[in-house]
């Protein structure tokens, strides 16, 4: 079994970091065997060296390997391209093609970015990490496959699953072993280290004498974050080395490049807390309140036109018993109050209009048919412009929900009946 740091010459990996270490070591021990890994850790950490090592130590290091960015191929050609598909599967499927799980039987794939496959995918890889089994697009013949599967990501799985956007029993199957990768800002003894390597490596392509960095300049270096990892630290290094005649550089001269000056390493405070509502602002909050707004003075409007034309309270109140428990809450120690006190005072009612004198019933009439004709033109004039940000909001939900119309219902503090009507109404 080879070393690490015959491994590190091989692949090119700089540190000494004992995090990093750990991982090759964990990388190292597996690839004898063909279990599935799960390789996590933010962008730009170097994650696709990991599943290099793992096929390179392997019994299948003489078949294919083949590295796939499922965050890069389209939802629907995915399938096809993971699994293939018959002539005429679909429009353009003009001859048979052969998918990459079949053309590396015997191999490694490697599934970059991992957590951004659609949930259909999921389903077809479970069976495949689970029997070896698929099905081409287009095709009712199981076929067979032996592929070593090494997964990546830099995704939260556990949130990600927690939303239903990956499923939780083919998280299970990728992370037999899990390997975490650590980011560069934990690394702080090997960023100067890969500094001065890609800047060697730039000085001989493009024929340049090497940068230097001073002792304020390495320190800068050190205590900057480093959110992109060692991909901003390449990109970085190579700006300077092209840019900079002077190949001496100061603490200020690298201060301009590196993007918003964030040189503090103090730690943040970030709230774990998240509200239930999934809004991407507060002006899509403000709408829905508008909405929940609107719907309870269409009904106080509905109910007060109700009184004005029978002008009989206790009949009203009968034949709108579920209007008025949903304006005025359904709770049943309110109702219990509420039938208490009626008991207690017949003369006091939830909804009571005092009974006009005879010989003002005309006059009053007329002025309930002004109010009637005065609510009718509130209810003509809405703006079309909040109808269409109601079209807009519902949208919105069905596409962050995935169409579940009962998650998106929720989330609109609105009923699935009610949400099925609005998505019939505005032809959705």
């Amino acid at each position: 079994m080879e070393s690490i740091q015959s491994i590190k010459q091989r692949f090119e990996i700089i540190g000494q970091d004992p995090k990093l270490n750990r991982a090759l070591e964990k990388a190292m021990q597996v690839a004898a065997t063909d279990i599935s890994v799960l390789v996590t850790g933010e962008s730009g950490v170097g994650k696709e060296s990991i599943p290099k090592i793992i096929h390179s130590l392997s019994h299948r290091k003489h078949a294919k390997y083949i590295a796939v960015n499922c965050g890069a191929i389209p939802e629907g050609t995915i399938d096809s391209e993971l699994f293939g598909h018959e002539k005429g599967a679909f429009t353009g499927a003009t001859q048979t093609r052969s998918g990459y799980f079949e053309v590396a039987d015997g191999g490694t794939i490697f599934l970059d970015e991992v957590g951004e496959l659609p949930l259909t995918t999921q389903v077809r890889l479970l069976r495949v990490l689970e029997n070896g089994e698929f099905l081409k697009v287009g095709s009712s013949q199981v076929q067979k496959t032996d592929v070593r599967i090494v997964a990546a990501t830099n995704v939260n799985m556990f949130e990600a699953i927690k939303k239903e956007r990956f499923r939780e029993d083919l998280y299970y199957r990728l992370s037999t072993v899990e390997i975490n990768i650590p980011p560069l800002r934990e690394r702080q003894g090997d960023i100067h280290l890969l500094f001065r390597k890609f800047a060697s490596d730039f000085s001989q392509k493009y024929k340049m004498p090497t940068i230097r960095l001073d002792d304020n300049a390495v320190s800068l270096l050190i205590k900057y974050r480093w959110p992109g990892n060692i991909r901003q630290l390449r990109n970085i290094a190579e700006q300077v080395s092209v840019l900079e005649e002077n190949r001496g550089i100061t603490a200020a001269t690298l201060h301009g490049y590196l993007p918003n000056n964030t040189t503090s390493n103090l730690p943040a405070v970030v709230s774990n807390s998240k509200s239930e509502s999934d809004f991407s602002n507060e002006r899509e909050i403000l709408y829905k309140v508008l909405f929940d707004m609107k719907g309870d003075l269409n009904d106080l409007k509905k109910l007060t036109m109700e009184l004005l034309k029978n002008n009989d309270s206790e009949k009203v109140q009968k034949d709108n018993e579920n209007l008025i428990r949903k304006i005025y809450g359904n709770d049943d120690e309110e109702d219990a109050d509420i039938e208490h006190d009626t008991q207690e005072d017949s003369s006091i009612n939830l909804l009571h209009l005092p009974e006009p004198k005879q010989e003002d019933t005309s006059i009053i009439q007329d002025s309930y048919e002004d109010k009637y004709h005065f609510a009718e033109e509130i209810q003509e004039e809405e703006t079309l412009s909040l109808q269409e940000k109601e079209v807009e909001l519902i949208k919105k939900s069905l596409e962050r929900n995935r169409g579940k119309r009962k998650a998106a219902a929720t989330e609109l503090g609105i009923s699935e009946r009610t949400l099925y009507r609005k998505i019939k109404q505005y032809d959705l």
